[in-house]
């Protein structure tokens, strides 16, 4: 199978190049070695000839979003698994914690980016939920936007240029990703949804189930 996939960190000029390409990009977090669900998330069939690894890059190229996937060392052949216009990239460094994933993606982000989505390659959305969210960012030209339900804060988060500064300077023995939130909460742009999808992680073989009976 030809390999559609551009490993950023193997040539610095992949970088420049696809900032000329787009202003928005996604970081996909998929470095994770899935114990509770007992096999890896990016295998799991999704949709019709799909898996969630590939559901989730379709959508955000589906909204003009340049998806950058990190993934771990033990599924790193998933690098071919990517739909053309993705970009993979190998965090080493997995078993350290989440953190390490995120700033091995925010590594290979333009620093001319308009729009950076956080999210997670467990945590399918339909595409009208990424919809909502940019048009809501960019209307108001938040810092941080964030879907919620039922005071519930969910995901994918949105970040503007403005933030990319402190996300580098997340660390793991300091919240991560949870400190930027706790620190910005009172400036996060909620945008209410009328459903809980908003909240969903697929962590264990129940609710993967579930879900799948739910799209079916």
């Amino acid at each position: 199978m030809e390999s559609h996939f551009l490993k950023l960190d193997s040539d610095p000029r992949l970088l420049e190049e696809v900032g000329d390409l787009s202003h928005n990009f996604a970081i996909v977090l998929a470095a994770g070695k899935s114990t509770r669900m007992g096999t890896c998330k990016t295998s799991l069939p999704w949709g019709e000839g799909k898996t969630l690894l590939t559901y989730q890059l379709e959508q955000w190229l589906s909204v003009d979003f340049t998806p950058v996937v990190v993934l771990g060392s033990h599924n790193s052949n998933k690098q071919i698994d990517c739909p053309d216009g993705s970009f993979a990239v190998i965090n080493p460094h997995a078993n350290v914690g989440k953190t390490t994933s995120l700033l091995t993606g925010l590594q290979h982000i333009p620093p001319n980016f308009e729009i950076l989505a956080i999210s997670a390659v467990d945590q399918p959305r339909e595409l009208e939920i990424y919809q909502r969210l940019i048009l809501a960012h960019q209307d108001t030209s938040a810092m941080i936007t964030a879907p919620s339900y039922e005071g519930k804060m969910g995901h994918p988060l949105l970040f503007s240029n403005g933030m990319r500064s402190h996300l580098q300077n997340i660390r793991e023995e300091s919240l991560g990703l949870r400190q930027i939130i706790k620190e910005f909460y009172p400036v996060i742009h909620h945008v209410k949804f009328d459903h809980p999808a908003v909240l969903l992680d697929i962590n264990t073989p129940e609710i993967y189930q579930e879900q799948l009976h739910n799209i079916g």
